[in-house]
């Protein structure tokens, strides 16, 4: 097994490759084909172009660039600047042959990466982030995202993540939407996901997160989470939440409200993943808000005796015409489409 040592150093070889003159399609997929056979491999390089871009290349290896800002690839290879390179003499035959070793050379510059790599990162790596991504789907978009540790995370319709991974934190802050987590065990770095003034925290496990005005709901079909949110100076403590497989959490300004059941029933909850949502005697406008989610063709309910209606049954979101039909044969409800919207009144 190869060690973090070597694994570094590789990956400081390849960043160096990669920033010189002569990098091409053959070797970029060399190069995937490397970062997608480990995330410790994916990992160590992005914490090397991380510290590389912020030590400014050719500036942290005393290059010269004065231009500021970061130089371009392939910058590094060409030292001289202004007069220095104007007088600079032809390369005799023997510095033409050392210069046609372009291994010894990246094997130079990558000790010196390896070096910006450990003075740059030190406390950063230990405590700040090392990696930042942001994720999101469009209305009516499903998107399933690999994460840097190994776990997964499924966005629903119209949502956004952003993810910041560090040495003691996995930390995925929910800004808009929700999302379904298969966490990786990792019992050195908890799995926490964010929302506003809630926390999710798991270690190896599947649940998701989902954030509806300033309500929160959580739910588990593996493992154990536990909820965290933090009490606010005007309403009531909030104590910490353990949540087991088959639980439904809603943390609401009220506190939070757990329905313990079985896996079955909870990921009921979770059934839009397969192109689906469920309603159990639910309020009509309950499900049609539901229904507008996942679709830019909106349904309007025109009329508060139709929006309590109560409804029940397994559908697709994705076919809003099919939802209004069923509807207006089962129930006193008129449909009217205008434009992009259906308009629900009494009959």
């Amino acid at each position: 097994m190869t060690s973090s040592r070597e694994i570094e150093h590789i990956a400081a070889s390849w960043l160096a490759r990669r920033d010189g003159e002569h990098w091409n399609e053959r070797d970029q997929r060399r190069l995937d084909a490397w970062l997608d056979a480990s995330t410790a491999h994916r990992v160590a390089f992005v914490r090397l172009d991380a510290a590389w871009q912020q030590s400014g290349r050719l500036q942290a290896l005393g290059a010269g660039w004065r231009t500021g800002g970061v130089p371009p690839r392939g910058s590094w290879a060409t030292p001289r600047t202004g007069a220095a390179a104007l007088a600079a003499p032809r390369p005799s035959p023997a510095s033409r042959q050392h210069r046609s070793r372009p291994h010894a050379r990246l094997l130079a510059v990558a000790a010196s990466l390896l070096v910006i790599a450990s003075l740059a990162l030190g406390w950063h790596w230990y405590y700040g982030a090392v990696e930042q991504a942001s994720y999101r789907t469009a209305i009516g978009e499903l998107r399933e995202v690999p994460l840097a540790d190994g776990s997964v995370a499924t966005l629903s319709s119209d949502s956004r993540i952003r993810v910041t991974w560090s040495r003691r934190e996995r930390h995925v802050d929910l800004e808009q939407g929700e999302a379904f987590f298969s966490v990786a065990k990792d019992r050195a770095r908890p799995f926490v996901v964010s929302a506003d003034a809630r926390r999710v925290i798991a270690v190896g496990t599947r649940f998701a997160v989902r954030r509806d005005a300033t309500d929160l709901r959580v739910v588990v079909t593996q493992g154990l989470v536990r909820l965290e949110s933090d009490s606010r100076p005007d309403g009531p403590h909030q104590a910490t939440t353990l949540l087991p497989a088959g639980s439904v959490a809603i943390a609401s300004d009220g506190g939070v409200v757990v329905h313990s059941g079985t896996v079955q029933q909870a990921q009921e909850y979770l059934s839009w993943r397969d192109g689906f949502v469920n309603f159990h005697d639910t309020p009509l406008a309950t499900a049609v808000a539901e229904f507008n989610r996942y679709n830019q063709r909106k349904i309007v309910i025109a009329d508060a005796r139709v929006g309590a209606m109560r409804v029940g049954g397994h559908f697709r979101w994705s076919n809003t015409d099919a939802f209004v039909r069923l509807l207006t044969r089962g129930f006193p409800i008129k449909a009217s489409p205008h434009g992009d919207t259906i308009v629900l009144s009494p009959r």
